[in-house]
């Protein structure tokens, strides 16, 4: 039988584009010695860069220096774009930091992104037992198509990931996954177990997400689910109905919720984060409740879905009736700090001074971090200063010689402040949850934060050393965030007052108990109970 030509045409043409893809890999990742190099580039300028945190490495049982030694071969050994990326990827995150990533740049490895799809189930850890978390299924598509007896259900234990053991497959995913402490990873984790993206290597993904899950009775059952563009949610990740409460205004920062009952005297804000319009929306809240008689009413926070930004300080004095001292920070001085500043600088030049791009980061002028940068910084790096002095973070609410005291703003709530918190959110979040914890401004309940922040980070183009090719964007921590009570925040949040854990059995009702517990918080009876400050 003779051959169809356009069969043959079609042959030779994957033939082609094989071969023509093999040699763009291959002139990507360079030549072993290149990798090597690499290598040896990212680990020196780690050790001279990064702000380690030491309470950090105790907590994990981790050395990231050795962490990252053990990643070399790896990226000698890489046979294309995929493997040395993400090679590098899980050297990144050898480091155990939330917030550094690395990232494509143009000419440089290439990693197929392709669609993000979903498989319509969530999970979401156990926190109930230390030492032995367990995922339970928390959510599933409205139109799941199974039969009622493989229908996983809220609270049904996950055992298996496409055959392996849930444990060993979670193992395998931290290897590549930024976090700064344990119960951030496993909530993290969790959520993105469903999801099938470039975050992590293709291996990972079949066809199909198999599972293997066990009903509270100890029944046991398997199932398939096909990942998709978009899921339907029966439940979905926030939950923000409050009883007793109805929404009265949103802002991008949070949300405010004003009782039903006119004899509750409790606000409560669904915080989202730490957004561009902070200042404005704090003030707002302000007016609102000086209009309305409400300055006396006591704050709930719920914070548990929150997101970073900057201002948590400018918030805090107008929530509280209390003195605090802010977090802090400081400069690791190394080999970049001089280009560090250069660039800070022609930020306030052009008035760009702000975190993340959202917002204005001081509530002065930018001029209190200037000075510091060119006064007390440059003079420690002058002097051979491992790390600079420690100033207000980022000067943004005070100079560097100050006490680091900030005072309640002229029109403030004069009432008690509850904070409920999670696992999930970091960022400014831990500092805001430390600067109410560590000062005692008021009750705080939950879970700890995910426990991240640091300062500033140092984003840099990374080339091969010899044949100069570019390869990825890597990033380092080159800062600190001090707490209020002297200790580093980098994988060190603040502990929660009223530790409640979240479990299979309390996670559909784990806000409105957590609710409960705040409106009791507040009455006088509980007082002798909760070290309210001052």
């Amino acid at each position: 039988m003779g051959q169809n030509p356009n069969s043959m045409r079609h042959i030779w043409s994957l033939t082609i584009l094989t071969l023509a893809l093999t040699t763009s890999i291959a002139q990507n990742i360079s030549t072993a010695e290149d990798r090597e190099a690499l290598f040896d580039y990212i680990y020196q300028k780690t050790l001279q860069r990064e702000a380690f945190s030491e309470i950090k490495e105790q907590r994990l049982g981790v050395d990231p220096r050795q962490a990252m030694l053990k990643v070399k071969s790896e990226i000698i050994n890489a046979k294309n774009d995929i493997e040395l990326y993400y090679a590098l990827q899980k050297l990144s995150a050898a480091r155990a930091d939330r917030h550094l990533s690395i990232d494509p740049v143009d000419g440089g490895l290439q990693v197929p992104k392709g669609d993000n799809l979903i498989a319509p189930i969530r999970f979401h850890p156990d926190y109930s037992e230390v030492g032995n978390y367990f995922l339970f299924v928390a959510d599933i598509g409205k139109n799941l198509n199974l039969n009622e007896k493989l229908m996983p259900v809220v609270g049904d234990k996950l055992l298996q990931v496409n055959g392996e053991d849930v444990r060993n497959y979670l193992d395998k995913v931290k290897a590549y996954t930024r976090h700064s402490n344990m119960e951030n990873f496993w909530r993290r984790a969790a959520y993105s177990l469903s999801d099938k993206n470039y975050r992590l290597p293709p291996w990972f993904y079949k066809d199909k997400l198999a599972l293997l899950l066990e009903r509270k009775n100890g029944k046991q059952y398997r199932i398939e689910l096909p990942y998709q563009q978009e899921v339907e949610w029966t439940h979905g990740r926030v939950f923000n109905k409050y009883p007793g409460y109805k929404l009265a205004w949103k802002k991008e920062s949070f949300h405010l919720y004003v009782p039903t009952d006119p004899n509750n005297k409790n606000l409560l804000l669904w915080w989202y984060g730490f957004r561009r319009d902070l200042q404005e929306a704090t003030d707002y809240l302000i007016e609102y409740a000086e209009n309305n008689n409400m300055l006396d009413f006591n704050i709930i926070i719920d914070a548990m879905d929150s997101r970073g930004g900057s201002q948590g300080a400018y918030a805090l004095a107008r929530l509280s009736p209390h003195s605090f001292k802010t977090t802090g920070g400081n400069l690791k001085l190394s080999d970049i700090t001089d280009d560090f500043i250069n660039n800070y600088t022609q930020r306030y030049v052009n008035r760009q001074h702000a975190m993340d791009g959202s917002g204005r980061e001081a509530e002065d002028d930018g001029s209190w971090v200037m000075e510091w940068l060119h006064g007390p910084v440059l003079k420690g790096l002058a002097a051979g200063q491992e790390y600079s002095n420690n100033a207000p973070f980022k000067c943004a609410h005070l100079p560097y010689y100050s006490d680091w005291i900030m005072k309640p703003a002229e029109k403030h709530f004069t009432g008690k402040l509850a904070l409920m918190l999670g696992p999930w959110g970091g960022s400014h979040l831990s500092q805001f949850a430390s600067m109410v914890i560590d000062n005692n401004l008021g009750y705080t309940v939950g879970m700890n934060d995910g426990g991240y922040s640091n300062t500033w980070e140092w984003t840099e183009t990374l080339y091969f050393p010899i044949s100069k090719k570019p390869v990825v964007e890597f990033m380092w921590n080159i800062g600190h965030t001090i707490r209020p009570n002297g200790q580093i925040l980098e994988g060190n949040p603040a502990q929660v007052w009223d530790f409640i854990p979240v479990t299979r059995d309390n996670y559909l009702d784990y806000k409105q108990i957590l609710l409960q517990k705040c409106e009791a918080a507040f009455d006088e009876s509980n007082k002798a109970k909760i070290n309210w400050s001052k």
